[in-house]
């Protein structure tokens, strides 16, 4: 194996790995943040320890097997540390591929160095490029349509690129855009590229977002083209309004502009507004005119545009302060949930998966996160786990608009995590600038998405079984019930039972307004009715 056909794309610039097996397990330990292949003898051992008795504490394992043995390795195999015998190790040679195996989104093995360089500085907008595929009006109405073909990663690859990537239609300049490139601080002179830049900068993080803003683009895009209008730089306050009020003509049942298909019928997991059709679609114009009314905000900010045509077209704060959050879990389901996660582990399942699962729950139960926060990610080193002096647990995430925040763990929330390190073979509490992924995949390093959703969802049907018979109100909740449910009960538990300060509750949820926050007070009328019963109580 030669460890210098392997890129490292994450250096800037892109770099190639040493040329030494042992050089390029040093290079992935200092990348990855974790040990890849250590071999430990008794010398090396007294050497790193100021004596044998400080050895034994913090190499308990490691001082045990060079009792009996010459020598011993530690290496990473699958998410976690795992030390033996160095005859009963695999070579080095293995857990280096392993290793880039695993992280095969940031290493890339190719045969001619200078070949993969350009395209691994250029990963970014190729990454954005795929998503513009979504962005493509019907083809009956956009005949003319340039193509373009990117190049991708594999990491990159979706449905949408499967099909030729087109651009065209969006691939112009309308009469708002600031032709000064002193001023344009996008530096691209067309809307293809400036609709690619505020993907990138305002739904890169999140693919729910990102998911969403591109359903909301072409919506908008389906009606330019039906009305023969655009490009979107071109569109005036007219063209604006009337896409709103085609909006607000949308019938109550059926799709809005822009849908084939109801969104129950292509998501499934995506059920029906609690307030029916009509508010249902209601809510998707509300949110397509807010995805339109950001973009051309973004566009004006970065001097793309001269004007916004789209000023004042959203709700925006009055939607927010209509806003009421309703799925939340009650007290009595989650004491259903945190009582299975508290009992023992189900039968056929190992240590380390029932202590992440529990691990898990804890993270979203009292950590008030979205879903997607946490996600590990190699590039910025989020989420990740740190423990100052006095023994206080934060969880370090990156929410929406890339923005990141600390989040407090409550002492409740840690002996679930400190169980799931030690089953993983990691100390009880996280090392100074650890690098590890908070929760681990069985297939590589970070658990993703539908995997951290799935784990969720076993905590909630294992509570069906402890339902009182005759209950069908709790069997609905926990059926229905997601990790967004319980991020509603932490805020809510912040905002109402414990009167929690908003801007206080407003930095620990990540929202980007107050009044979002504030929306949570109005969940218990009974609760509110008491505080204020409470404050204007008359003295005897």
């Amino acid at each position: 194996m030669n460890p210098s056909r392997w890129i490292d794309t994450a250096a800037s610039p892109p770099q190639p790995l040493p040329d030494s097996i042992e050089a390029a397990l040093d290079y992935l330990a200092s990348a990855t943040g974790h040990p890849v292949y250590l071999h430990w003898t008794l010398a090396r051992l007294k050497r790193g320890c100021p004596s044998l008795a400080d050895a034994k504490r913090e190499h308990p394992t490691v001082f045990a097997l060079l009792l009996e043995h010459e020598a011993a390795v530690e290496y990473w195999d699958r998410g976690r540390l795992r030390i033996v015998a160095a005859d009963d190790a695999p070579a080095p040679e293995i857990i280096l591929q392993r290793v880039l195996h695993q992280h095969r989104r940031r290493f890339h093995e190719v045969s001619n160095r200078s070949a993969l360089l350009p395209a691994a500085i250029a990963a970014p907008p190729t990454a954005t490029a795929v998503w513009l595929a979504a962005l493509e009006p019907p083809r009956t109405v956009a005949a003319n349509v340039a193509h373009v073909t990117p190049v991708a990663h594999a990491a990159d690859v979706t449905a949408a690129s499967v099909t030729p990537v087109t651009g065209g239609w969006l691939a112009r300049a309308g009469r708002s855009v600031n032709g000064s490139m002193v001023t344009n601080t996008l530096g691209v002179a067309d809307d293809a590229q400036a609709v690619i830049l505020f993907l990138r900068d305002r739904a890169s993080h999140s693919p729910h977002t990102r998911r969403a803003y591109l359903a909301d683009l072409r919506r908008v895009i389906a009606w330019c083209a039906q009305e023969q209008l655009g490009p979107l730089s071109d569109l005036t306050r007219h063209d604006l309004l009337a896409y709103r009020r085609a909006l607000e003509r949308q019938p109550k049942h059926g799709p809005v502009i822009g849908e084939e298909t109801p969104l129950s019928t292509r998501h499934p997991e995506r059920r029906a507004h609690p307030g029916g059709p009509h508010e249902q679609s209601a809510a998707v114009a509300s949110r397509a005119l807010a995805v339109v009314s950001s973009l051309f905000r973004y566009w004006l900010k970065t001097g793309y545009l001269i004007a916004n045509p789209a000023a004042d077209l959203s709700g925006g704060a009055a939607a927010r302060a209509a806003w009421t959050p309703t799925r939340i879990m009650p007290a009595r389901v989650i004491a259903l949930c945190d009582a299975v996660v508290a009992g023992p582990a189900p039968t056929g399942l190992t240590s380390p998966v029932w202590t992440r699962r529990c691990a898990i729950w804890s993270l979203y139960r009292y950590g008030g996160v979205r879903l997607a926060e946490l996600v590990g990610s190699d590039a910025i080193g989020l989420p990740r786990l740190d423990v100052d002096a006095e023994g206080n647990w934060t969880l370090h995430v990156r929410g929406k608009g890339n923005k990141r925040r600390a989040i407090p763990l409550p002492a409740v929330c840690l002996p679930p995590l400190r169980a799931y390190r030690l089953a993983r073979g990691l100390t009880v509490t996280p090392a100074p600038f650890e690098r590890l992924p908070v929760i681990h995949s069985e297939k590589r390093d970070a658990l993703g998405a539908s995997g951290l959703y799935d784990e969720v969802k076993a905590v909630l049907l294992a509570a069906e079984d402890l339902v009182t018979p005759g209950d069908t109100a709790t069997l609905v909740i926990l059926g229905a019930a997601s990790t967004h449910w319980l991020r509603h009960r932490y805020a809510r538990t912040l905002v109402v039972d414990h009167a929690v300060p908003l801007p206080v509750a407003q930095q620990l949820l990540g929202h980007a307004s107050v009044q979002t926050t504030a929306a949570y007070a109005k969940t218990d009328l009974a609760q509110t009715r008491a505080f204020v019963e409470g404050s204007f109580s008359r003295t005897k």
